[in-house]
């Protein structure tokens, strides 16, 4: 994106931030807020003080996130493939693509 880039403030962890972004700013507040519910939900737990070690937890959690929803997009657009050959192999020849 090479879009004006605006400041937004987000609050992550209980402190606030100003953020330059070429993103919008909804969306900009909607990433922030996902990281600092990640954030609370390590919190939570109770066995970390440190607010280094649960940010890298946290950052931990949403690339699981981000890995597994890689390897779905993956395993679905390989089925989408399968589907599409198998519907073309059941259709006249005529109409399959070349």
């Amino acid at each position: 994106m090479t879009g004006k880039k605006t400041v937004v403030k987000v609050t992550i962890g209980g402190d606030e931030y100003s953020l330059k972004s070429d993103r919008p700013p909804e969306y900009t507040r909607e990433v922030a807020e996902h990281l600092d519910r990640a954030l609370k939900e390590v919190l939570e737990v109770g066995a970390i003080v440190e607010s280094h070690k649960a940010a890298i937890l946290a950052a931990l959690t949403i690339t699981d996130e981000l890995f597994q929803s890689r390897r779905s997009q993956a395993e679905l657009a390989e089925r989408i493939k399968a589907l599409t050959a198998e519907v073309s192999r059941l259709l006249p020849p005529a109409k399959r693509r070349a």
